[in-house]
């Protein structure tokens, strides 16, 4: 299978014409060899709309910190030999996924392929991405950051309007290159400088939100475990704060191929 963007394959804009300046720019600002595809979908019969999930690599070398993950949508107009384009760049495929998702691809066709990128460690992993994508709109994400060096994590600072309480939390993705395997945790922080101090000192595991708090108790054991056993590790305030160690070591994020 090969990854790389391909407009021809995955968008078919042959002979389509941007139908704004937004589509425009977008065509002429993306460098299809720095994109390597996640997932996709296209629509039938007509596919007159095309989904993707991509890695950006040219984030590595931009902006410290800046998100990797770029979710695009394109919308084709064959009646009018036009198309539409729009995009979004996260720290973690599923929030990317999420955006997709709200603008009508189908869940399941947008899935990360099994066996060819770094697996879940674990099945809260699993739970928490699924709650991220299949969340509308009910997440506000405030801030974000993606570190690709040891260690190697991404998190997203968000407001979850679902919540009746501590509705700040953090979503947390930590890979192990060794084991080919990435945990995802959620805590939840009475308001956005208690979610940035635990950012910032790392005292220990996330804090569990209220509503899993609330499980029988079978669920809460299981939870705490799994969260004691993907324990963060002391990360240095540069990956926190998106300032590169002196000598960074480039390494492929959660999503990227083996």
């Amino acid at each position: 299978m090969n990854n790389a963007l391909d407009w021809a394959f995955y968008f078919d804009l042959d002979g389509l014409a941007p139908a704004d300046d937004v589509s425009e720019e977008l065509v002429e600002m993306f460098r299809p060899s720095d994109l390597t595809v996640l997932a996709h979908h296209r629509t039938e019969p007509n596919g007159s709309h095309s989904f993707v999930v991509a890695h950006d690599v040219s984030a590595t070398w931009g902006v410290p910190g800046a998100p990797q993950v770029v979710a695009m949508a394109v919308a084709r107009d064959l009646s009018r030999s036009t198309f539409t384009m729009d995009s979004s760049y996260h720290a973690a495929a599923p929030f990317a996924q999420n955006w997709l998702i709200e603008r009508g691809c189908p869940p399941e066709r947008i899935a990360l392929a099994s066996g060819n990128f770094v697996a879940p460690a674990d099945d809260l992993t699993v739970q928490v991405e699924q709650k991220i994508r299949m969340s509308g709109a009910r997440y506000e994400v405030l801030d974000t950051c993606t570190s690709d060096f040891d260690p190697s994590e991404t998190w997203t600072l968000a407001f979850d309007s679902g919540a009746t309480q501590v509705p700040v939390r953090i979503f947390r993705e930590e890979w192990d290159y060794n084991a080919g395997t990435y945990t995802v945790r959620e805590g939840a922080f009475a308001d956005v400088s208690a979610a940035r101090s635990w950012l910032d000192d790392r005292p220990g595991p996330l804090p569990a939100p209220p509503e899993d708090r609330l499980d029988n108790g079978s669920a809460l054991r299981t939870r705490v475990a799994l969260a004691r056993s993907a324990s963060p590790s002391a990360t240095p305030k540069a990956a926190v704060t998106g300032t590169p160690p002196a000598k960074p070591v480039q390494r492929p994020i959660q999503g990227r191929l083996l």
